[in-house]
């Protein structure tokens, strides 16, 4: 091959693969079971305690619950896809999404319901973290960014998607059946989509690994780099099967293993400690507090923040690979921080205000749009891109499986305790709890997290080694790429 022949092939491999590109948006539809559940229960929510006589504790109860069992699902999503494998997994996800669904559509009392949120949350567990997984494994570096953040641009279509429900629909019975819909979609999706080549690889299938590779690069040379690449991460890597995998991750991990664990768990903390989740699934119960109180106008403003929130995690995907994480992840959550603050300035002065004053309740509304975009900018998108590309292919599948536990956990005690704890503070004291959090997430981000923008998932262990291997790791890869 002449030098012309490799600079053509180098400059085609930094190309998006169209191949690679459908798959992963297949993959990233998995997550809009998500954000169609947190959309419309931001309004069947209303309609079910309405209809079924509930208190504020059982709403707060009959929320959460999705994200506390979803640590089942996230917990579990490591030993099953490494048992039988990125693809498959998603097709459970999907299969028991739309049993959770169905249950939820025919239930005739609370207990049933709440049978069917568990069901649905063990597969939400499922669906957040082998998206972003298999899309990162197959993702070619330059463009990896773009690519695992699609989950998050599924998740805010899909709580646009239940707000337009929300607002069209009176039914709550019809709009959780819904989802049964885009659960069968995926699911026979997922069956044409190519298996994951690390996955093939880390179970001896080098000739399917191969073929995999060639149909998800753009020339023979870079598939062989690839499959190079992964090939010599599984046979190099430290300690790379003299330990079991949970044992490496938690009871002795090396330094940069350390330092993967405490970014991935952080971001992931962070994420659901912003209060965004539950902002939006309480955003009715918020607005009624200031003033608004027909259904109409409720569902209204969450169409407007839906909208909102959609256009900005599009913006942070398409720009992700070209601006790297840290600058978005650290504009945002700064970003959260002060509409927050703003939030809960509105809300204190609404509270106070006999009169509730038009200048208020319009600050509330931007500002609840203004944090939705700001977190749709920083944390919604990067979480899920760091989380799943961060650690070395051997511990992938768990490392991923423990940060998000974290972040199924958290959400689970911010929306079981959002209402509560705002009855105690009210809304406005609330925000600015919530404002505060953000800064130090600010904070914690800007300290731990290292930009990853342009490393190939072979080099994040070098990486995270330190900054004097950080440059070591760039020298090489630049090295491989001149040769």
């Amino acid at each position: 091959m002449d030098g012309n022949d490799e600079e053509s092939e180098s400059a085609a491999s930094t190309g998006l693969n169209r191949f690679t590109f459908l798959c992963a948006l297949l993959a990233s539809t998995t997550s809009i079971l998500l954000g169609y559940d947190i959309g419309v229960m931001s309004g069947a929510a209303m309609l079910i305690r309405e209809n079924l006589k509930l208190s504020w504790l059982q709403e707060e109860v009959l929320v959460g619950t999705l994200n506390f069992f979803s640590l089942i699902g996230s917990l579990a999503t490591g030993k099953t896809s490494d048992w039988i494998g990125r693809r498959y997994t998603i097709v459970l996800a999907a299969a028991t999404f739309l049993v959770g669904a169905l249950f939820m559509a025919l239930s005739p009392s609370f207990p049933f319901i709440l049978a069917g949120r568990m069901l649905a949350g063990i597969a939400v567990g499922y669906a957040l973290i082998i998206a972003p997984l298999y899309t990162a494994e197959l993702s070619p570096t330059m463009t990896r960014g773009f690519l695992t953040s699609l989950p998050e641009v599924f998740i805010t279509l899909g709580i646009l998607l239940g707000y337009i429900i929300n607002y069209a629909l009176t039914s709550w019975r019809l709009m959780l059946g819904l989802a049964a819909i885009p659960a069968i979609a995926i699911a026979f999706a997922a069956i044409a989509m190519p298996e994951s080549p690390r996955w093939l690889l880390f179970k001896g299938r080098v000739a399917d690994a191969r073929r995999v590779l060639l149909s998800i690069s753009n020339s023979p040379g870079e598939a062989q780099l690839r499959l190079q690449e992964i090939t010599n991460a599984l046979s190099t890597g430290p300690n790379s099967h003299a330990r079991p995998v949970w044992k490496e991750l938690l009871v002795r991990p090396t330094r940069p293993i350390r330092h993967m664990l405490v970014s991935a768990m952080g971001i992931n903390f962070f994420m659901q400690a912003s209060g965004n989740d539950a902002v939006i699934y309480y955003c009715p119960e918020v607005f009624k507090a200031v003033g608004i109180h027909n259904k109409k106008h409720l569902f209204g403003v969450n169409v407007i923040m839906g909208l909102a929130k959609s256009s900005f995690v599009l913006v942070s995907a398409l720009y992700l690979d070209r601006f790297g994480r840290r600058p978005l992840l650290l504009l945002g959550s700064f970003g959260m921080a002060v509409s927050l603050c703003g939030l809960g300035l509105a809300s204190k002065i609404l509270e106070a205000s006999t009169r509730r004053p038009l200048w208020a309740v319009v600050l509330s509304i931007v500002a609840v749009c203004a944090d939705v975009s700001f977190f749709s900018i920083g944390l919604g998108p990067i979480t899920w891109v760091y989380s799943s590309e961060i650690f070395p292919t051997r511990l992938r599948a768990q490392g991923s499986s423990l940060a998000i536990s974290v972040n199924r956990l958290v959400s689970g005690v911010v929306s079981m305790t959002f209402l509560t704890i705002s009855e105690k503070i009210t809304f406005g004291g609330m925000f600015f709890v919530l404002g505060g959090i953000m800064v130090v997430a600010t904070a914690f981000f800007y300290v731990f997290l290292p930009e990853t923008k342009g490393k190939t998932l072979e080099e994040m262990e070098t990486l995270f080694e330190g900054s004097n291997g950080d440059k070591e790791s760039h020298d090489r890869r630049t090295e491989i790429q001149v040769v």
